[in-house]
């Protein structure tokens, strides 16, 4: 976790056991969706986006390389404010020493 973080989350109980740095929530269960900067629409914006993904571009997603395709979507989400140069460029600054070999990619 990034430790200056800020998290906001709903209220849902799941987020107890949880222990955040900065966390602060909305209590949906009763009405509440945004207080100042505290809300959840980040996230959902984020799931859905990574939904989308499953359903239109990536089909299958096997839970060995899950963690790839989430951490490929979270930079592409936390870089969304960007113009495409600006991304495209990103991306390529990210791949620059990094290599995945087949082999390494199916081996078990």
């Amino acid at each position: 976790m990034i430790p200056d973080a800020q998290i906001y989350s709903d209220d849902h109980a799941s987020y107890g056991a949880l222990i955040f740095h900065d966390h602060d929530t909305v209590r949906h269960s009763h009405g509440e969706y945004v207080r100042g900067k505290v809300h959840s629409k980040g996230m959902e914006s984020f799931w859905s986006m990574l939904r989308r993904a499953h359903k239109g571009t990536f089909h299958k997603w096997s839970p060995k390389h899950l963690d790839r395709y989430v951490t490929e979507f979270a930079g592409r989400h936390n870089d969304r404010c960007s113009d495409t140069l600006d991304q495209m460029a990103n991306i390529v600054r990210g791949m620059v020493g990094r290599r995945l070999r087949y082999r390494d990619l199916i081996a078990d």
